[in-house]
Parts: C-alpha cells; sequence; structure tokens
C-alpha cells in the first residue's frame, strides 16, 4: 500500500519512519482527520496548480482555502488548479493521493505559512490511505519546498 517512490524519498531525508497506512481512506480533509484523531487545520492539504502553463503544488492547512489576490501577488497570476483528470499525468499522483514528497524535480514545491501554528501537520503519503506526520519545519526539508508563502485565507488566528 506504501508508494515506494515516496518511501525512498522520505527515506533519503532521514522522514522513512513517519509513514501511517490507514484502514479507510484519508482522501479528502474531513476523512484524513477523522482517520488521524487530529483537527482538520492539521491536515496539510497538498493542490497542484497551473503557473505559466507548468504544475506547481502548495501545501496548506486544511483549514485554508487559496486566497485569489494573496496567489496573484505571490505568483502573478489568477489559481488556475489542475483539472482532476490531468492531476496524475502532471503530478505523477491520484487525486486523493497527491504529495509533496518524490515528485518530478521541475515541480517546485511551496508551503503556506498557515501551516506554522501546529506542532505536527500530516500530509498525504502518496496515495490515498498513507499520511505523513511532520513538524512545519521537517515538511520543508522533507519536501525540498521552494520556501514558504503567504496564498491562504479562512485560518488565520485571532
Amino acid at each position: 500500500m506504501i508508494n515506494e517512490r515516496v518511501k525512498e524519498w522520505l527515506c533519503q531525508r532521514g522522514f522513512g519512519d513517519r509513514l501511517t497506512v490507514h484502514s479507510e481512506t484519508i482522501d479528502t480533509v474531513e476523512h484524513a482527520a477523522a482517520q488521524l484523531g487530529c483537527s482538520e487545520a492539521e491536515i496539510a492539504k497538498t493542490l497542484s496548480f497551473i503557473v505559466d502553463d507548468k504544475p506547481v503544488i502548495i501545501v496548506m492547512s486544511g483549514d485554508g482555502r487559496v486566497n485569489s489576490s494573496k496567489f496573484k501577488s505571490q505568483f502573478h497570476t489568477k489559481p488556475s488548479m489542475i483539472p482532476r483528470d490531468k492531476v496524475k499525468e502532471l503530478t505523477g499522483f491520484e487525486p486523493g493521493g497527491v504529495c509533496p514528497f518524490g515528485i518530478e524535480s521541475n515541480i517546485p514545491v511551496w508551503l503556506d505559512v498557515s501551516m506554522k501554528r501546529f506542532e505536527y501537520v500530516h500530509p498525504a503519503g502518496g496515495n490515498e490511505f498513507v499520511s505523513v506526520k511532520l513538524t512545519p519545519v521537517e515538511l520543508e526539508k522533507a519536501t525540498d519546498s521552494v520556501g514558504w508563502c503567504d496564498v491562504c485565507k479562512g485560518w488565520e488566528e485571532s
């Protein structure tokens, strides 16, 4: 059930022991939170967009939503998600299992600041039954991310 490419990627970075296989799907933020016993906000959802005709990955907290003006400020274009039927072709992962690990090196991974408020976050691990438990700092190291961005709304702490 574990995606071997993702496992190898994480092992090379010292996080191979963080994979958890679930008996039920974690294909949505709601399903993942229920399986993990955490808040929906602690789920690190991985979204795929097209920027300048190329895929871009953004990982954000489960309670965040893309803010069009923030996205445009960061990427100089309106947010345009990869169509569901093109996700696997462009990212290598099925919808519901897209993750920031083991992707092609030409796909940049950005991490949204919405996750920095948690001790741990839980991104998918390459399919809809595997998650990875990491601190935000560990997530940055495990993804080889471009860096942190601020493109979300709806999560801000008061």
